[in-house]
């Protein structure tokens, strides 16, 4: 497109006059947060860190009755100060999507179905599995030392949590005598 000398004057003369009437006093501020409280009023507001990588943004999520409404950057982070990639943007789809899954999927050893199941089946099968792992690997004593340990079991920490849930994680996996703990922040 070429741009006529007239057509130049018509749009900085636009400019011009917009920025004039900004100066004026017409400030659009009041207006957008006065609508953004609308969007929002009467919510929960919960802090949280974006679960898509290992930077550990800050965000601010907003629920009412349940449902995740609104979601974006907390200012007050110290890691993004309020900004977020589009992943992080766009992290409510998580919530709000009708194709999540709301129950866990079990399949049978040998079998080609998934089946739904209850949390507390799921849990305490895993509980099950980690505890006969733990058992069948533990070593007292190794070379004539005490090492109270097992290498039958592994964990690999995620980049959603903050320090003290990693915290609280590598304390629980330790008191199983676990010793190969990772996280994905140093893969």
């Amino acid at each position: 497109m070429d741009i006529t000398r007239r057509t130049f004057l018509k749009i900085s003369g636009a400019a011009a006059a917009g920025s004039i009437l900004s100066g004026l006093g017409f400030d659009l501020y009041p207006a957008q947060a006065y609508a953004a409280e609308l969007r929002i009023k009467g919510a929960k507001e919960t802090t949280t860190v974006c679960c898509y990588c290992s930077v550990g943004c800050g965000l601010v999520v907003h629920t009412r009755d349940g449902k995740v409404i609104n979601t974006e950057g907390d200012p007050e982070h110290p890691i993004s100060e309020g900004s977020l990639c589009s992943k992080g943007a766009s992290i409510s789809q998580n919530a709000n999507n009708e194709s999540r899954l709301q129950k866990p999927l079990y399949r049978a050893p040998r079998s080609s179905e998934w089946q739904e199941v209850e949390w507390d089946w799921t849990l305490d099968q895993i509980a099950a599995k980690i505890k006969s792992t733990r058992d069948r690997t533990f070593t007292e004593v190794k070379q004539g030392l005490v090492v109270n340990r097992t290498e039958g079991i592994a964990h690999v920490g995620s980049a959603a949590l903050d320090n003290e849930e990693c915290y609280l994680i590598q304390k629980l996996v330790r008191s199983w005598g676990v010793v190969h703990v990772e996280h994905q922040a140093r893969l």
